[in-house]
């Protein structure tokens, strides 16, 4: 059991954390009580333990799958690396990801995996070899499957492990001519999608975006002007914090002033160089040392640094009781798991800072994820039949114009305008469209019941009433 604590006795485990939540949400809604337990809880936990030979030596794996829930099928969720998973963690996730697919009307029920180790400390060779056997044990337990369950990448896993993954559930399940939807998130070469590796990033930017639109809020939350030249503090520099550092400050203007990992962190009130900074990153490893900032000694803080939006795109529970009070934002856009504990989300609400839910903003990489399932069950890449014809149609439009007004196009405009929707463009359009209306829905629940009292409690009580839904639709409860 994972009973972890910090700061005399506040509870880490995200487990009870997200059951809390879910509790706070549902007391609110007319869903009886068998049901919503029913919900709550975590229908199936493999467990596997499994040898795998490291050198001269055999070391023994602990691994793990849980399906949340089957209201939808297949069931969907990452698989992490770390040294810190444990069983409930698994439990925990999965429950988010059945949540988070109902707010953003994803047809998957929640699952996550995890095996409990460093990549960092093995050689690629011995990652793909762990891969692989756990792979295989999903296979032979019947929990992966592209109508079964369906993985993605996370936090210690990427592309490559997901090309392992397909790899070997085609090697054992030969035959299947849907094989590579068994997974997502991999390489384009291989099955994969354009626009997944920033997929989750995207979806923070569009969420925060989508926020801003309404000016009520960003009044009440001192937040007026849009987006452009707001101060950006993100917790987290890898795949998800440096898309999210990069799209704020390259198309939304903002000034991103602060970034964090788990070496520490760099600082400058005028605005960090993004690119540079990555580039930098990649060269040594790390962030210590870029010239021209001021560093930040601890993982956690850069949560402390006076801004207007604050992102952690870390690990869970990085603002708790015992720095709460340090943090100087007027937003928190979760682009992370469950950053957040319960008692510094009732400070934080308390003291008036908005905070953008975990469950609703980082759905991007979901959403992504469904639309390359979609890729691979129908053996087509978007946009390859109808690309031609939009830019046919394009040229057509053009010319008239061109024709009706006596004057020619400029040849940079004309080349933007007769450029047809690719793969990576429908990604882009299909999951600004969703977060645009998945956003808008939690608040239209948060207007019309003021008892849901903050943006987290209503994305809860929007998801466990479409879950409800779904299974009285199918005849469970009636």
């Amino acid at each position: 059991m994972d009973n972890r604590r910090r700061n005399g006795g506040e509870d880490l485990n995200l487990w009870n954390i997200v059951s809390l939540q879910f509790d706070k949400a549902a007391a609110r809604l007319d869903v009886p009580k068998g049901l919503l337990e029913q919900i709550k809880a975590c229908n199936a936990v493999y467990y596997v333990q499994f040898p795998v030979r490291i050198g001269d030596r055999y070391e023994l794996f602990q691994g793990w799958r849980a399906e949340h829930s089957q209201h939808r099928k297949p069931t969907k969720g990452g698989i992490r690396y770390s040294e810190m998973v444990t069983q409930e963690e698994v439990m925990a996730l999965a429950a988010l990801m059945t949540y988070k697919c109902a707010i953003v009307d994803v047809p998957f029920g929640g699952s996550k995996g995890g095996v409990c180790f460093n990549p960092k400390k093995y050689t690629r060779e011995q990652v793909e070899k762990i891969t692989r056997r756990y792979t295989a044990e999903l296979v032979h337990k019947n929990f992966i499957g592209p109508g079964i369950n369906v993985p993605a990448p996370d936090l210690g896993t990427g592309e490559q492990e997901m090309a392992w993954i397909a790899d070997t559930y085609e090697a054992l399940t030969s035959g299947q001519v849907d094989s590579l939807a068994c997974v997502t998130g991999k390489p384009v070469t291989q099955g994969g999608i354009r626009g997944r590796r920033e997929a989750t990033g995207r979806g923070v930017q569009y969420g925060i975006r989508e926020a801003f639109k309404i000016k009520a809020d960003m009044k009440k939350f001192g937040l007026t002007g849009g987006l452009e030249g707001k101060r950006v503090a993100i917790q987290g520099f890898g795949n998800v914090g440096y898309h999210v550092a990069k799209f704020l400050s390259e198309e939304d203007g903002c000034r991103v002033i602060a970034i964090g990992d788990v070496s520490g962190g760099v600082w400058n009130a005028d605005g960090l160089n993004v690119a540079q900074l990555a580039e930098y990153r990649d060269k040594t490893g790390g962030l210590k040392g870029f010239p021209g900032v001021k560093e930040l000694s601890g993982p956690r803080d850069v949560l402390e640094i006076e801004c207007d939006i604050l992102v952690p795109a870390a690990l869970e529970n990085q603002i708790a009781l015992d720095n709460v009070d340090r943090v100087k934002t007027k937003m928190i856009a979760e682009a992370a798991n469950g950053p957040t504990t319960l008692g510094a989300d009732e400070k934080l609400i308390d003291r008036g800072v908005m905070v953008i839910p975990d469950i609703y903003l980082n759905a991007g990489g979901v959403t992504v994820s469904y639309f390359e399932w979609t890729k691979n069950l129908s053996h087509i890449r978007y946009g390859r039949m109808e690309k031609r014809l939009d830019e046919i149609f394009r040229d057509r439009l053009v010319s008239t114009i061109e024709q009706v007004t006596g004057k020619p196009v400029p040849d940079r405009q004309r080349r933007e305008l007769l450029k047809g929707a690719d793969e990576v463009d429908l990604v882009n359009s299909g999951l600004e469209g969703t977060m645009q209306n998945a956003y808008r829905e939690i608040r239209e629940a948060l207007d019309k019941d003021p008892r849901l009292e903050d943006l987290r409690t209503a994305a809860f009580a929007v998801a466990i009433g479409k879950v409800a839904r779904s299974y009285m639709e199918l005849g469970v409860f009636p």
